[in-house]
């Protein structure tokens, strides 16, 4: 432990560092819980993305929320400007959830190693490397508790506190009161492995048992969700924000969906529901 949890005084100024994904994000809630936990008292930043910042805002667990704009490494005066910018915080303990090798390139360029750091950072005080075939939250509870963390909630994230209450847009698709299942046929561009290409005749199954189907397209998937049958919900003609969007999913019935953000959120929501996953 650090000098000042040895003595009893836990650091005061806390830095947690999660840029991503959604999926990602609402798998490391829980430890961010156990973290708000083991910090009572202290002021807590989370430093994310862009499209992560409202729901960090919301998140009841943090006090601050940083955006890291990624810039490119070899763009040095943006490099600089990062780590002047992290600096004069003066955080005394920073938990890397990330555990990207661009995050533990932050453990040396921008503190030195001088501050207390849980992460994979080669040489930081509270090393951990991802256990082989494992989960990734078994491995960020591990790493709470290499730093002296109880781990209430690592394994057990509850994103309760992300639902709008969403009664108008199920009534405006005569949804409310009703029972209706999600489908999930998206996931990121970056893993199209990942989308199983038989929702359309799921959903028509599922209709022939007289159930209602719904799907919720982010802004890359409404060609997608328009070739299955069902309810396509918008709000308002636009998408879903993360809030509303966990809202219907309270709601639901069952979730049926791929390895993908919207399935996680459901989960820990701890809605019934199956998620098919990709081997990649």
């Amino acid at each position: 432990m650090s000098s000042s949890q040895q003595s009893g005084n836990k650091p005061g100024n806390i830095l947690i560092i999660k840029l991503g994904s959604l999926g990602d994000i609402v798998m490391a809630e829980g430890a961010i819980h156990d973290i708000r936990l083991h910090h009572t008292d202290a002021k807590i930043s989370v430093m994310t993305t862009l499209p992560y910042q409202k729901m960090f805002s919301r998140c009841p667990w943090v006090n601050d929320v940083i955006i890291d704009p990624r810039e490119p490494r070899y763009r040095l005066d943006q490099m600089i400007t990062l780590r002047n910018r992290l600096r004069k915080y003066n955080y005394d303990f920073v938990y890397d959830l990330q555990r990207a090798g661009r995050t533990s390139f932050y453990y040396t360029w921008v503190w030195g190693r001088s501050v207390p750091w849980v992460g994979k950072a080669k040489g930081c005080q509270y090393h951990t490397e991802r256990i082989p075939g494992a989960a990734a939250m078994d491995t960020l509870a591990l790493s709470l508790r290499n730093a002296g963390v109880q781990t209430a909630y690592a394994l057990q994230s509850n994103v309760d506190w992300m639902v709008d209450e969403v009664d108008g847009i199920l009534s405006s698709y005569n949804l409310k009161n009703q029972e209706y299942v999600v489908l999930i046929p998206g996931c990121s561009a970056g893993h199209p492995q990942k989308r199983w290409p038989h929702y359309a005749e799921l959903a028509d199954h599922l209709i022939a048992l007289g159930l209602r189907v719904v799907t919720a397209p982010g802004p890359d998937e409404v060609e997608l969700c328009q070739s299955i049958p069902g309810d396509m919900l918008l709000y308002q003609d636009k998408f879903l924000d993360y809030f509303k969007l966990a809202g219907v999913l309270q709601q639901a019935a069952y979730i049926i969906g791929n390895d993908t953000g919207p399935t996680h959120i459901g989960a820990h929501l701890r809605k019934r529901g199956l998620a098919r996953m990709a081997l990649v």
